[in-house]
């Protein structure tokens, strides 16, 4: 009995296991019936919190153990049982346990032949089947076996009946027990042979849901790589890409192309990438090792060099959401961890070293007192105030740098290789002849051997008409001056080649570029097209037409029907290409040095196209598992053609855009381990141009170094205080610059020296990860404003005094890589404890800011420039110890504790003044996993209260007057520049500033973009329109309410019913309905009125 205290749900309950005649046990499954359907889903699992399902399973053995069953019971039992048991998760471990599995396999044995009563236990079956140890014990007794003789071939008779035999076969397929058995036994050949049957013989298209059910079953059935090579050993790819094809051109089937595809994506068999070793092509002896790190040659072994595998694919960016990671588990919850600061990694007696770096507390100023500007450096003078000795090699590499312009054949490259790529101002004239003959010659295949030769005598260069012409367009960059950079610059492949691009340089679009629009099922029709790589091979042509590791020359003369590749050149990344139809390319990007990792960063040249043809690139082995290209994202394209027809600028490109997983995987075939590919289609507009493609605008080592010259020069000296030192020489020996930017004193007097000696610091880094150009550019928007003579410019020069290092990892920019150093390692995991041998530039930067807070001027701002490749807009990430113990759920009363709010002072005023910029995408949480990246050790052990990472998209902003637009170059110098201007908002809290910080500061205020960020929280990108997996389920139906109707129409039913052809299955909604109504009065007359339910 039930207790005096129990609900009338319970009382029910409990009745139901103990009544012992038939008319009572009716009455209560009638009421549980009405109580259950009258209401929500909440009225179930609030029934099956109080014992229903035990209740139910009780009910179940007490009728079913009567010989022979009471069908009249037991019907109404399973159908309840059904509805209640497919929204239990735990319906099968309780089945088990009341040991009613093998009952209900019996009670089906016994009615194969009654329809009705099959299906009954057929959906109880597919519910306990929620449990793969139930499913597991079901097909150890046959269960498979007899399920799977209750599907006919195409038949209209017990349609209902066959529909529940497939899915309760399904759900036993859950279990890769089952699955393996199944396959053993042959069934995926029959499956298959079931889905053409109906699929041929469906002529009226009315039976759609069981080759629905049939495409689900076998996703179930292909959950192992035994039946994944069943299926395609018995022709499933292709019977499913025919039945594909004829489904997308058939109105009322277009349910059925999906699922289709997904399966046939997820059976395509594995294939290794047609690499020799997943490790990068080049590597480097790192230091301790006994050979000497130029003695080097290009290998594909890597032997030496170990996979970093203690750092997670997706989970290893400062600027990258972790994907299947519980965020509030990786918060900081300690409060002691959040507020104390560890003592320094290195004794005080080190810090001397960084005197030097800070010039402008110990510069005399003595011009100021003369009048005289300080002289200019000379072209000769080093780019990079590093060492004499750093200039170990120039004059031999500067003779064999040349210019990179368009594909050459093995002779013309070998006759310039002696001559040098910077060009003399030729002093001789030409005729008019002369004139239109280089004219002709000014073409985009010619360049090459046309631009650099060296200069012949009594004729001008090319380069030097050419500059005439274009050059002086572009601020801030110099053909020349780059040439010069690029030969000091040292690569572990001895780059001889400048790209074009950044030669020449870029100028700005003009306007935004709106997103790419992607096509509906666009990702399809690519899946469909990789498809038919395996179904016709005799189609495809896998030419390789370049390869990194083969030394032999790739653009030659024997591949006249296919694009030439090139990619060695600084930043440069691309490692094999390999033509597979007549316009379609694969790509395979190369690893990060001494990795095996890392591929998302490309930058190739590509020439010998034609014009006006769609050519189709895929980059086949892409790591992250989602991508912006997803959400109109497209990558970058410059022309030569159009550049030396005064149009140097890099454009976004590309249509049919998508990004989804393939299948690939690396040779060393790790069963974790999966590939994306990133397709896009691209049409030229000009014949036999040169034209090269980039993951972002490209901008490199040796761009940095011209362009720190160019600003040195555009600066008055007598206002600006500029210099640019070298922090320290990377692992390769190239120089980290480190720039100092402040305003020079009004006087040599006592005051003058003490306001400037006293301002407050501020410390911007970017570049860390070689990948994210986007921070580059952002930081060249930031060096040219603190440069320039905008008033405002000129009051931050005099509020502040700026430490910059725009490049902390050189060497990766230089070498192509995407995210590691030389090292293999990511120098932005390396602030806690960096190694001064593996990690100089963030030893040494550590250690300046160590410098400057032992002298009492401790920064006031510090930011690190970084790019999202997964999320839009431009936002901040910082640090907040009650922000960060209050989202993780932590037991400290946050109320107590104090902290400065300064932190989101910044923040607040880029959201009016940038556009770009999205406060709500700010987050200011110390992760765990964050713990050694540079935002967080410099607020932990430097003390700084503004601490930054600021993230800039790839991709375009979703709000403000940038909406719907892509980022381009001069947007990110905007907010470069922006980000400046926001510093000026600290100086309204201090007393060290003066009328004309004052004044200026009422410019910022009064600004006419009055910009605000959106109001909702966005934090990640939308799922994605088409699957980028394929091991998801295969979608469906919401199996609830297909389940739940299915139950009601066999409920209200009766065996003859189920014998006719179709008429029941013909009838409209509402007959149906009615009828159900009629015979549910007849079945079980209502003992309750509507109010009684309710109370219940």
């Amino acid at each position: 009995m039930a207790a005096p205290s129990s609900s009338g749900l319970e009382v029910l309950l409990s009745t139901l296991q103990d009544a012992g005649d038939t008319e009572s046990t009716l009455n209560i499954l009638n009421v549980l019936d009405e109580l259950l359907s009258a209401g929500t889903d909440r009225r179930i699992h609030y029934m099956i919190s109080k014992g229903g399902s035990e209740s139910l399973l009780m009910a179940l053995l007490n009728t079913a153990q009567n010989v022979p069953p009471n069908y009249t019971l037991l019907l109404p039992i399973l159908h309840l049982l059904a509805k209640v048991g497919h929204r239990d998760r735990r319906i099968g471990v309780k089945a088990e346990k009341a040991e009613a599995v093998l009952v209900m396999l019996g009670l089906l044995r016994q009615n194969l032949k009654d329809a009705r009563r099959a299906a009954a236990c057929l959906w109880v079956i597919q519910v306990f089947c929620a449990s793969v140890s139930t499913a597991t014990l079901l097909g150890k007794n046959r269960g498979l076996d007899i399920v799977f003789r209750l599907i006919p071939a195409h038949t209209t008779k017990h349609i209902r009946t066959v529909k529940a035999a497939i899915d309760a076969l399904a759900a036993l397929l859950r279990s890769k027990v089952n699955c393996r058995t199944a396959v053993s036994k042959g069934y995926i050949s029959g499956l298959l042979k079931l889905f053409a049957d109906w699929h041929s013989n469906d002529t009226e298209r009315e039976h759609i849901p069981i080759q629905r059910a049939l495409l689900h079953c076998l996703d179930h059935a292909t959950n192992t790589s035994v039946g994944r090579s069943a299926l395609v050993a018995e022709g499933g790819i292709e019977l499913l890409f025919q039945t594909t094809q004829t489904c997308m051109f058939t109105r009322g089937m277009e349910c059925l192309v999906e699922p289709a595809v997904q399966l046939m994506r997820k059976c395509y068999p594995k294939c290794a990438l047609s690499l020799s070793s997943d490790q990068s092509v080049y590597s480097f002896p790192l230091p301790g090792k006994p050979l000497n790190p130029w003695d080097f040659v290009p290998t594909s072994q890597g032997d030496a060099f170990e996979d970093d595998s203690d750092s997670d694919n997706d989970n290893d960016d400062e600027n990258e959401d972790a994907e299947n990671k519980d965020y509030e588990d990786d918060l900081e919850t300690d409060l002691e961890s959040l507020r104390q600061r560890p003592q320094p990694d290195r004794p005080l007696e080190q810090l001397g070293q960084y005197v030097r770096l800070c010039p402008e507390l110990h510069h005399d100023f003595q011009e100021l007192a003369s009048g005289s500007e300080s002289e200019e450096s000379s072209d000769e003078d080093s780019l990079l105030n590093g060492d004499k000795g750093d200039r170990w090699a120039r004059s031999g590499r500067r003779s064999s740098r040349r210019h990179r312009g368009s594909a050459q054949t093995p002779s013309s490259r070998a006759t310039r290789k002696g001559h040098p790529s910077s060009v003399s101002n030729g002093g001789g004239h030409t005729t008019p002849e002369e004139e239109e003959e280089e004219e002709q010659k000014m073409k985009a295949k010619d360049l090459h051997s046309q631009c650099l030769r060296s200069h012949e005598e009594g004729h001008r260069s090319m380069v030097d008409r050419l500059l005439e012409r274009f050059g002086a367009c572009i601020p801030h960059h110099d053909p020349r001056l780059y040439a010069a950079a690029a030969a000091s610059t040292r690569s572990i492949a001895g780059y001889s080649i400048l790209a074009f691009p950044d030669f020449w340089g870029h100028l700005p679009t003009k306007g935004s570029e709106c997103m790419a629009v992607r096509r509906p099922n666009v990702q399809r029709q690519k899946v469909l097209q990789d498809i038919q790589r395996f179904l016709c091979p005799e189609d495809i042509i896998n030419k390789v037409v370049f390869d990194m590791e083969d030394p032999s020359p790739q653009c030659s003369s024997d591949h006249k029907d296919s694009l030439r590749f090139f990619s060695k050149f600084e930043c440069g990344n691309l490692r094999k290409a390999v033509q597979v139809r007549r316009f379609e390319y694969d790509l395979i990007l190369n690893a990060d040095v001494n990795t095996s990792r890392h591929h998302q960063w490309f930058y190739f040249e590509v020439s010998g196209m034609m014009a006006n043809v769609p050519y189709r690139f895929n980059i086949i082995n892409c790591e992250k598992s989602n991508s912006q290209f997803n959400y109109g994202m497209q990558p970058v394209l410059y022309s030569v053609r159009e550049a030396l027809e005064g149009r140097p600028r890099w454009v976004r490109t590309g249509s049919e855009i998508c990004y989804y997983r393939n299948h690939f995987q690396p040779t060393r075939c790790e069963r974790s381990s999966c590939f994306y590919t990133l397709t896009f289609t691209v049409t030229f507009k000009h014949d036999e141009d040169v034209c090269y493609l980039a993951y972002h605008y490209p901008y490199t080592y040796s761009s940095l170094q011209a362009h720190l010259q160019m600003l040195q020069r555009s600066v008055d000296p007598r206002k600006v205080f500029f210099r640019q030192q070298n922090l320290c020489n990377t692992l390769a020996g190239n120089p980290c610059p480190l720039i100092t930017i402040t305003a020079c004193p009004t006087s040599r007097s006592w005051k003058s020296l003490y306001q400037l000696r006293n301002r407050p610091c501020v410390v911007l880094t970017a570049r860390v990860h070689p990948g994210e150009s986007n921070a580059s550019w952002v930081m060249k928007g930031s060096l040219e404003f603190l440069c320039s003579s905008d008033p405002l410019a000129q009051s931050l020069r005099e509020a502040f005094i700026f430490k910059i290092i725009p490049m902390l990892n050189p060497d990766g920019v230089i070498n192509g890589t995407h995210r590691c150093s030389l090292s293999g390692e990511d120098l932005n995991r390396q602030w806690n404890k960096p190694d001064p041998a593996l990690s100089p530039t963030i030893y040494h930067a550590k250690g300046f800011l160590y410098y400057l807070n032992s002298i009492g001027r401790t920064p006031l701002v510090f930011c690190d420039y970084h790019g999202h490749s997964r999320k839009k807009n431009v936002f901040l990430y910082g640090c907040s110890v009650k922000e960060t113990l209050w989202q993780s759920g932590s037991s400290v009363d946050t109320s107590t504790l104090k902290e400065d709010p300064g932190y989101r002072t910044i923040p607040k005023t880029l959201d009016r003044i940038a556009p770009a910029f999205s406060f709500n995408s700010c987050n200011y949480l110390v992760e765990k996993s964050r713990a050694s990246t540079a935002r967080v050790v410099v607020w932990r052990e430097i003390g700084v209260l503004r601490a930054y990472t600021m993230e800039s998209t790839y991709n375009g902003c979703d709000q403000g007057i940038y909406q719907g637009m892509q980022m381009g170059t001069w947007e990110l110098e905007e907010m470069g520049a922006k980000f400046c201007q926001s510093l000026l908002t600290l100086r309204k809290s201090t007393m060290l500033y003066d009328s004309k910080v004052i004044s200026h500061m009422s410019l910022l205020d009064d600004s006419p973009l009055d910009h605000k960020s959106h109001n909702c929280f966005v934090d990640d990108e939308p799922p994605c329109v088409e699957e980028i997996e394929y091991h998801s389920p295969l979608t469906s139906d919401p199996p609830g309410k297909d389940l739940d109707s299915e139950v009601n129409a066999n409920m209200y039913s009766s065996a003859e019913d189920e014998d006719k052809d179709k008429d029941g299955d013909k009838q409209s909604p509402r007959c149906r309905r009615n009828r159900s109504n009629d015979l549910k009065s007849h079945l079980f007359p209502p003992l309750c009125r509507p109010d009684s339910l309710e109370s219940l």
